[in-house]
């Protein structure tokens, strides 16, 4: 069996050595295992100076994901949204390219967007009327005659790139961004194979939450609670606390069996099987995603620091899903069938793990310990 025979309904790979693992671990009951116990300084979650390092050396020196590429489909759409270190606007330009604008007049520091998304040429702000083209390049400052001239450093630029159908920002105006170098090749690799571009966002949410962002993420990195804290959902669906892990370093990929894999507990599937429907592959996208891998579509849950005060994050979930038009579906049942996967999704992440918050093992490890390398602190063991 080799890897690259198996593949999941649609497009979706699931490779070979994922499966023989898997169902390794199945006929053995054991699952992928740390070398180690790793110990954490309860201070990561509640001291205010490792939040204000972590806002700064993570989120202000390494590109994350802020949006799907979907979420502004035209030239002129803008979002606008709350990253770590700054309110940004992200904007299609009039080329198609993307750019993401601090949303605060250099003046005096008002908003120059206060909708959500909008679609325009020109950012006015509404205090005293300076003007920005889409770029973020200072279009016009009113009364100059009389006002002066406004200096150098008036732009409004972070650093971002669009790549595997997201757009990606570095929270730091002047920092270098190189998505390709920070994935690494393995999961560059791994995203471009998914074709993530092709999908649209059906919907997004964001989720207030007065708990740490890692504490936040730990939860959704955790396979040894699913028969505990998803008895009627998940829990009737995944194996609980099997996991294989492909550990890239900055990122890992993950698969846990689903229960359906059981019929091939006395031998192997053929080369030919399509698997996408018994394996659940998940992804930690360092520094702050999870990405989840379905037959049919794909879920991102990022993590955000809201502030320095470490008792404050907030989690987005993405739902991407393939564009009407190439499904062959009617309009009402494709949003029948995404509504109701959306439902469920908030159902067991709001409804069941929000409450609880606790984590389990390796990829935890694996999370904690590429926080601590980006926060310039180690992981003690």
């Amino acid at each position: 069996m080799s890897d690259t025979a198996l593949h999941g309904t649609g497009s979706l790979p699931v490779p070979a050595s994922i499966v023989r693992g898997l169902l390794a671990h199945l006929r053995a009951g054991t699952t992928d295992q740390c070398e180690g116990v790793a110990r954490l300084d309860p201070a990561i979650f509640t001291d205010p100076e490792i939040a204000r390092r972590e806002r700064e050396r993570i989120f202000g020196r390494v590109p994350f994901i802020a949006a799907h590429s979907s979420e502004v489909p035209e030239p002129h759409d803008y979002l606008a949204k709350r990253l770590p270190r700054n309110e940004v606007l992200i904007v299609r330009q009039p080329d198609r390219s993307i750019r993401v604008l601090v949303n605060m007049c250099r003046h005096r520091g008002a908003r120059l967007a206060d909708d959500a998304a909008g679609h325009c040429r020109v950012f006015t702000c509404q205090y005293h009327g300076w003007s920005y083209n889409l770029d973020g390049s200072l279009r016009n400052v009113t009364f100059r005659d009389s006002f002066g001239e406004p200096g150098e450093g008036v732009g409004l630029v972070l650093p971002a790139e669009e790549r595997h159908g997201f757009i990606w920002v570095v929270d730091q105006p002047g920092a270098a961004i190189d998505v390709a170098s920070w994935l690494g090749p393995e999961t560059d690799a791994i995203l471009a194979s998914y074709r993530m571009g092709d999908l649209v966002c059906y919907r997004a949410g964001t989720f207030a939450e007065p708990v740490n962002w890692k504490i936040m993420h730990d939860a959704f990195l955790d396979g040894y609670h699913i028969k505990f804290v998803h008895p009627n959902s998940a829990g009737r669906q995944i194996h609980t606390n099997t996991y294989v892990i492909e550990d890239h370093g900055r990122h890992c990929r993950f698969a846990s069996p689903r229960k359906s894999l059981d019929r091939w507990l006395e031998s192997d599937p053929s080369d030919d099987e399509p698997m996408a429907g018994h394996i659940m592959l998940s992804h930690f996208i360092g520094p702050n995603c999870t990405l989840l891998q379905l037959a049919d579509n794909y879920q991102l849950l990022s993590f955000f620091p809201v502030s320095d005060d470490p008792a404050r994050s907030h989690m987005e979930m993405r739902l991407l899903v393939p564009p009407l038009d190439t499904t062959g579906m009617d309009e009402p049942a494709w949003t029948e069938k995404w509504d109701k996967n959306w439902d469920i999704l908030e159902k067991v992440l709001l409804g069941e793990d929000f409450p609880l918050l606790r984590r389990n093992e390796v990829l935890n490890q694996a999370f904690h310990r590429e926080v601590a390398r980006l926060r310039g602190d180690g992981l003690k063991r």
